[in-house]
């Protein structure tokens, strides 16, 4: 066990302190407010405080672990040992930057409140992220700066120990569209149908063909996804999409009995969750969360606790009340569609903590690192080089024993288009993912 001494024990120092040492450094900590008693105290001691006592491990606490104030902090690069953090402490720490702090911020996404400017879908912008700023992206600095914090804290205190954590994988699928041409309906598939006919004889074949039965639809991916999956099925989550149809929501209708079909066969052998429309992120449309999250459940039959926000629309702190309030324990939105990494610098789990309220939440927040569509779309890499960045980022997560994330589609695997080629690259991901994962089960079993 660590005791942590403050002058004052604020919801942000216990949050933190608490997924610091606890979440991620597995280790036990108490903490005190009474000085005398911290100083007596034979256990390994760490002063979070304004006053260094004696030679305890000592970090003077930055400014933001104290501000209530919902302005943008005025945060400057601190350079230690060649690399850059930030949120300084004081010359007589035992760190020039305060690792607590700089962490809350990232977690916290103090940023993405304070930030006015966003991306055409309402989006917080990846540039104006203070990792983007100071290249600090594809590093999951905060469970890096916990693994820092720990090996100070041990050559200061040689016996204490901390836990080796193991390596996580989850392989998710959403399913925006569950068919490129079938189950749409008489009048959308005689629409398009007519509209293809006009500007695009090779889809118009394509369609006919698939509508008659002489091919199969190009988005039925799911033989070839459980083939992909098979003997690793507990680490697999596919989120459905159940929105009314729009614009930016143009999945089957939920009332199809080949789309219910299709929920139910996929929900016996993987974990299935919502996949919130894009409309249910829009001002207004509060109550269409939890409307088609009810949709789900009445298709399956139980309780959906899983979500991942449609085109990974978050907007702070009202897209996870909402999820709160309709009765979500863990959402799967954190990461970026325009670029890899780690949006909140961190690659463990961890419980949302409401800036706005001041206080803790029930609310698990899983983060991504890859999506298959930023690969493509955005970084526009072939398969080769689209494997090489998977397999950095992998390495990242793996070497401070994190959880790794990757956000697929079906639509994704079917070796059409722009997609030539990505099979390959989503099966050697799995298959390493799924390899390291089981190594670190068959330890822990051992």
């Amino acid at each position: 066990m660590i005791l942590i001494y403050a002058q004052k024990i604020n919801p942000r120092i216990e949050y933190i302190s608490k997924l610091i040492f606890n979440q991620i450094l597995q280790t036990e900590i108490a903490f005190s407010t009474n000085s005398a008693e911290f100083r007596k105290s034979k256990l390994p001691k760490f002063n979070y405080s304004t006053e260094k006592f004696d030679d305890e491990f000592y970090i003077k606490p930055h400014r933001l672990m104290f501000s209530r104030a919902m302005i943008k902090p005025n945060i400057q690069p601190v350079w230690y040992e060649g690399s850059k953090y930030f949120c300084e402490s004081s010359k007589d720490s035992d760190l020039p930057f305060d690792p607590l702090a700089a962490s809350f911020y990232l977690v916290s996404r103090h940023e993405e409140y304070t930030e006015k400017i966003r991306d055409k879908l309402d989006r917080f912008a990846v540039q104006n992220s203070i990792l983007t700023k100071y290249d600090l992206l594809q590093k999951p600095v905060v469970n890096i700066w916990a693994k820092l914090l720990a090996g100070k804290l041990q050559n200061r205190y040689p016996k204490l120990e901390f836990p080796e954590t193991g390596f996580q994988f989850i392989s998710t699928i959403d399913i925006d569209n569950a068919w490129a041409y079938l189950n749409k309906g008489f009048w959308r598939t005689s629409a398009n149908l007519i509209k293809t006919f006009f500007k695009n004889r090779t889809e118009f074949n394509e369609r006919k063909k698939v509508l008659s039965g002489k091919e199969n639809d190009p988005y039925d991916t799911y033989d070839y996804l459980d083939s992909v999956f098979e003997g690793n099925e507990d680490k697999v989550l596919f989120f459905f999409l159940l929105g009314d149809y729009a614009r930016f929501d143009k999945n089957i209708s939920f009332r199809n009995r080949n789309y219910r079909k299709l929920i139910r066969k996929t929900h016996q052998k993987y974990d299935v969750g919502i996949h919130p429309s894009f409309a249910s992120s829009k001002k207004g449309n509060r109550k269409k969360t939890k409307v088609e999250l009810h949709r789900l459940e009445n298709i399956l039959g139980n309780p959906i606790k899983k979500s991942r926000q449609h085109f990974l629309r978050l907007k702070f702190p009202k897209s996870y009340r909402r999820l709160i309030k309709s009765g979500i324990a863990a959402d799967y939105t954190m990461g970026y569609s325009c670029l890899t990494g780690f949006r909140a610098g961190i690659c463990t789990p961890y419980y949302f903590y409401d800036l706005e309220r001041e206080t803790t939440t029930n609310l698990l927040i899983v983060p991504f690192q890859v999506m298959d569509g930023t690969l493509t779309h955005y970084l526009h890499l072939p398969p080769e080089r689209a494997w090489e960045e998977i397999k950095t980022i992998m390495k990242e997560v793996k070497n401070v024993g994190g959880t790794f994330v990757s956000v697929w589609h079906n639509e994704t695997v079917n070796e059409k288009g722009i997609w030539k080629g990505y099979r390959e690259v989503f099966e050697e991901m799995n298959a390493l993912g799924f390899t390291w994962a089981n190594e670190i089960k068959s330890e822990a079993t051992d």
